[in-house]
């Protein structure tokens, strides 16, 4: 049997003639997985079998894979493309996860799991050795016996049916890789990401939750020059305002009692983020975010700077007027860009929000049809959070820390890796008055 290996996505090659001496090897290489290869297997048959990355992998430089099921022997991540001799420990890792972990307050899910994590492989002695990081976290309280009517009938606006439509087979337990816990690897990733940018740029990135349901943060009661990673964890809803949290967890209080979920927006944003990440024109920085956030689970929405509510001022409102500032840097006197112009960061604080829908999975009755088609209803069983949005607050940290280490690496294998302009560019480098966090 002939077989062929072309390194062209999405043309197939109808030579035959490439690697024959290699034919026995044919069956082995067709198990393989390559995120930008496409095997053939037979001859001039260029649609027998293509295989691309299956939707784990995320980033370019500093990569972050995925791994495990809500319901399986446990979740993890493992990173490839980080620094060598950096310190690093599950210390450090551990501190996000927590933030992140289910039954931490009564408006999160009862689900009980630790989530303590194990660094596997990739550090020695408390530094990272360049080589890919492997971090662990067990699953400790699965209930699947919960998901025994989710078996048959497909919960409504969950992923249930477009797994089956895509794989003709799915993990019924906990929804599998469709599950919130899949966002451990990513956060623990995050940890990592988070602590690179701290020391080499200064960089914060920071979250917090802005709205739940219809009670609504008012724009500018927060300082985001001033923020901090304690007014955020000051309480449950992870709201930096005392009054405003308290309302929206009475509204999650609310809607937790009658079996309901409902949704919400964060805000982030990234203090002392170096100038110059992003690339023209379609890996745009903003671009990058959208998608790192978006690939959450739950997310709906994405807007940076003024967002839609930029279509409503004329260009002269709307546009940020530059000025220089005691050191002579370009600044701009307001920030309707969200720091980002032309898809690249200006240096100025990156603000963007994240809408999350109310939670797919509730304790009500709700029509649905099984898998071998019949019309039913279902009233759904297991733990879940009656509002996704305190939890979402460390993921989209994560997520936006990931996009600008990713970046952060490109720029300087690009643009720093000889001598900047001077009169331009500005070197990479901590800011004296960056943080207003501990590290």
């Amino acid at each position: 049997m002939a077989s062929s290996l072309s390194s062209n996505p999405f043309l197939g090659s109808s030579r035959t003639e490439g690697f024959s001496r290699f034919s026995y090897l044919s069956t082995d290489i067709s198990k393989l997985s390559f995120s930008a290869a496409k095997i053939s297997v037979g001859p001039r048959n260029a649609k027998n079998l293509q295989i691309k990355a299956a939707g784990s992998t995320f980033g370019n430089y500093f990569r972050v894979t995925t791994y495990g099921e809500s319901h399986g022997g446990g979740v993890g991540c493992v990173i490839d493309g980080c620094p060598p001799r950096r310190p690093i420990s599950e210390a450090d890792l551990q501190v996000e996860l927590d933030r992140r972990r289910p039954g931490q307050s009564r408006i999160t899910t009862p689900r009980k799991e630790t989530d303590t994590c194990r660094i596997l492989s990739g550090v020695v002695n408390g530094v990272t050795t360049g080589t890919p990081i492997h971090v662990f976290v067990p699953n400790t309280d699965q209930r699947g016996h919960d998901y025994s009517e989710m078996s048959v009938a497909y919960r409504p606006s969950h992923a249930d049916a477009t797994y089956d439509m895509k794989y003709g087979i799915r993990v019924v337990e906990g929804g599998g890789r469709s599950s919130a816990r899949e966002t451990i690897g990513r956060v623990a990733a995050g940890a990592v990401a988070k602590k690179i940018l701290k020391e080499l740029a200064g960089t914060e990135v920071l979250a917090y939750v802005s709205q739940v349901y219809k009670v609504v943060l008012p724009e500018g009661v927060v300082d985001h020059e001033t923020l901090s990673m304690e007014q955020i964890e000051s309480n449950i809803v992870r709201c930096p305002d005392p009054e405003i949290a308290e309302k929206m967890i009475a509204a999650i209080d609310d809607v937790r009692l009658k079996g309901e979920s409902i949704g919400g927006v964060v805000t982030c944003i990234v203090k002392n983020c170096p100038p110059g990440l992003g690339s023209p024109v379609f890996d745009k920085l903003e671009a990058e975010l959208a998608k790192a956030v978006l690939s959450l689970p739950a997310s709906k929405g994405f807007e940076i700077g003024s967002g839609f509510g930029g279509t409503f001022l004329t260009g002269s409102e709307h546009n940020d007027p530059f000025y220089l500032d005691e050191n002579g840097r370009i600044r701009t006197v307001t920030n309707r860009s969200g720091g980002i112009q032309g898809g690249i960061s200006n240096g100025e604080i990156i603000t963007m929000r994240v809408a999350f829908k109310p939670t797919a999975t509730i304790g009500k009755k709700q029509s649905t049809v099984t898998r071998d088609k019949k019309e039913v209803e279902l009233i759904t069983r297991g733990r879940h959070d009656p509002c996704v949005v305190p939890r979402a607050v460390p993921m989209v940290e994560a997520m936006v820390a990931l996009v600008l280490v990713d970046q952060l690496m490109a720029q300087h294998g690009q643009c720093n890796l000889f001598p900047i302009n001077p009169d331009l560019q500005s070197p990479i480098e901590p800011k004296r008055e960056a943080s207003n966090t501990p590290v």
